[in-house]
């Protein structure tokens, strides 16, 4: 999976996009102008490959949403978990319309999935992750997470899970260090992947490690970790989606080597589709060395990531559902008072 340079599609970036091991695009906030410009991009994405190439982007809400002019502000996961403590009904659904709509309004411009939710545990102690996680509470973030993921569902789009098996007990940034996680194997099993077993069991469609190292577990980071991801994530807990990487040219992926070397470690540990952002040179180094890659079980996986359905996003707001969930979350965020609360 690789970026685009800016709003519109390039000739050599259509070229780039057509070598058989590219599998899908991401997008960030300089790839997008407004909701029309965007819809076209990618349309014009769609249009290389059939059948056509999956179009991420992370949306999850909060600090974290790539698309704001034309599309509703949506806050942050903590919100939700705050909310449910008060009223734990209302936390859920909430969490609901909050999936449905940064789904439906993705589909709208016809991008396939976002990668979200966050089904790390919060913590004062990981800025990175902080209020992008729903609660501190392994049972409460798999409570919200799960309806979260129904409405995303019921809008046509896949989920992802991430970081598994969990970045929030880690100060450090795996974008610019790598993190290490002293804890054992049963204090992590307890908690952290709590949320990922109960969301795999409800039929969850992807997941994205995490690139931090648990060395009281293994010496590789979770991302590179064919203990991680065969023994625990495949066998253990029996998941049989797609496992997406985090960015390979993220600081903490240094521990995968060159670039050429971290793709194959990851597609090695168990990872089907990597992702390569920011960084044109190493993304063409890494496909130079994957044209004879080809996993017949990770097409059928790639299959259910692409978005179902797709209309407009001025029919979109004449949908009762849009108005309810904007005015729920209007609410939530400008009417309520709501104290975020990151201790466990």
């Amino acid at each position: 999976m690789l970026d685009l340079a800016g709003t519109v599609l390039e000739a050599g970036e259509r070229e780039l996009l057509r070598h058989p091991a590219v599998g899908g695009v991401i997008l960030f906030r300089r790839n997008f102008e407004s909701p029309e410009q965007v819809r076209a991009l990618v349309a014009a994405i769609h249009a290389v490959r059939d059948p056509h190439l999956l179009v991420a982007v992370d949306q999850e809400g909060g600090r974290v949403q790539r698309f704001l002019v034309g599309f509703s502000r949506l806050p942050p996961a903590a919100w939700y978990g705050t909310l449910s403590r008060q009223d734990r009904e209302r936390g859920r659904r909430v969490a609901g319309l909050a999936g449905w709509l940064m789904a439906a309004e993705l589909r709208a411009v016809g991008v396939d999935f976002s990668f979200a939710p966050v089904l790390d545990l919060g913590s004062v102690a990981s800025t990175v992750i902080g209020d992008r996680a729903f609660s501190p509470r392994a049972e409460e973030v798999a409570d919200l997470a799960r309806a979260w993921v129904k409405g995303c569902q019921s809008a046509g789009m896949a989920a992802v899970g991430k970081h598994f098996p969990g970045h929030g007990s880690v100060a450090a940034d795996s974008h610019t260090e790598l993190p290490v996680d002293i804890r054992r194997f049963q204090d992590i099993l307890m908690a952290d992947l709590v949320p990922f077993e109960r969301l795999i069991r409800a039929g969850l469609e992807a997941i994205m490690p995490a690139h931090v190292v648990y060395p009281r577990v293994d010496g590789l980071p979770a991302g590179f970790s064919p203990y991680w991801l065969q023994q625990v994530l495949r066998q253990q807990l029996g998941f049989q989606g797609l496992i997406f990487s985090d960015d390979l040219n993220m600081a903490a992926a240094d521990a995968g080597g060159d670039y050429p070397g971290r793709a194959r470690a990851a597609l090695a540990a168990g990872c089907e589709m990597i992702l390569i952002c920011n960084n044109r040179s190493a993304a063409e180094s890494i496909l130079a060395g994957l044209r004879d890659v080809d996993d017949p079980a990770a097409h059928l996986r790639y299959v259910r990531m692409h978005g179902r359905g797709q209309g407009d996003l001025r029919d979109l707001r004449l949908d009762p559902r849009w108005h309810q969930a904007v005015r729920e979350l209007t609410a939530l965020q400008h009417g309520d008072s709501l104290a975020l609360d990151l201790t466990p």
